[in-house]
């Protein structure tokens, strides 16, 4: 029953947040700060009706360069709630192109100045990532980006896409990892309390003088330094 409850409560939220950001978004639209406000937006209520306990260690990620990129493990659609308080300034994210059909949601996040990706081709999805470079270097914003390009359901970190270590090099601006505990597996949304969630940012990585063939070489050890820290978080929390 209480399971019933928190979803008509999150269904309700989810189209008051869409509205409020909609309307946010026509006031400055593509703003590169509203996807931080809108995060928050999301964020806050949601934590409150789930009752998920999110304890962050993003000191690194909130002290971050002005631009770089943001790279984090996926695992469901709650991400959007659990990652929303520690999204930095001037940091947009970017989804894949269907998103945009989600009523309110995909509107909001195109006037957030977000960035669509039509995966399914391959020449508009290769002018995006040269935008997006373009952006890194001379806009003092940053990307957030999930390398997995899907969610993983809390098991193991699935391979790590090239797209988000591409933009990195050919822009020249450090890689920030950011690393929540394998919540999803854990939250039982039945109960009063739903689950405690760690979130950890691990120290900028440096691609100055990179080329892309030292891709190979980035990309493992960005999902190794990940996989260690979720590992670590959560044996953290089996101790607790």
């Amino acid at each position: 029953m209480l399971f019933v409850f928190r979803m008509l409560l999150m269904g309700l939220h989810f189209i008051l947040a869409g509205v409020l950001g909609v309307i946010l978004g026509l006031c400055r639209p593509f703003n590169p700060d509203n996807s931080r406000l809108c995060a928050r937006l999301y964020a806050l209520p949601a934590m409150c009706i789930l009752r998920l306990r999110v304890r962050s260690e993003v000191n690194g990620l909130m002290n971050k360069p002005d631009s770089c990129v943001i790279i984090a493990n996926h695992q469901s659609n709650y991400d959007l709630f659990v990652f929303g308080n520690v999204v930095p300034r001037r940091t947009v994210c970017i989804g894949k192109k269907s998103l945009k059909w989600v009523p309110l949601f995909g509107q909001l996040f195109w006037l957030a100045g977000n960035v669509l990706i039509d995966r399914g081709n391959a020449h508009k999805a290769r002018q995006s990532m040269l935008t997006t470079t373009h952006t890194l270097q001379n806009e003092d914003t940053s990307i957030w980006v999930f390398p997995e390009g899907t969610r993983n359901l809390g098991e193991d970190l699935l391979p790590f896409k090239k797209g988000a270590f591409q933009m990195a090099i050919a822009a020249g601006v450090p890689i920030v990892p950011v690393c929540v505990s394998s919540y999803i597996k854990h939250m039982r949304l039945n109960r009063w309390r739903s689950g405690n969630v760690l979130i950890r940012s691990l120290p900028a990585i440096p691609t100055a003088g990179l080329s892309m063939d030292d891709m190979p070489m980035l990309i493992e050890r960005c999902r190794e330094q990940m996989r260690e820290c979720i590992e670590s978080m959560d044996l953290q929390l089996q101790a607790a």
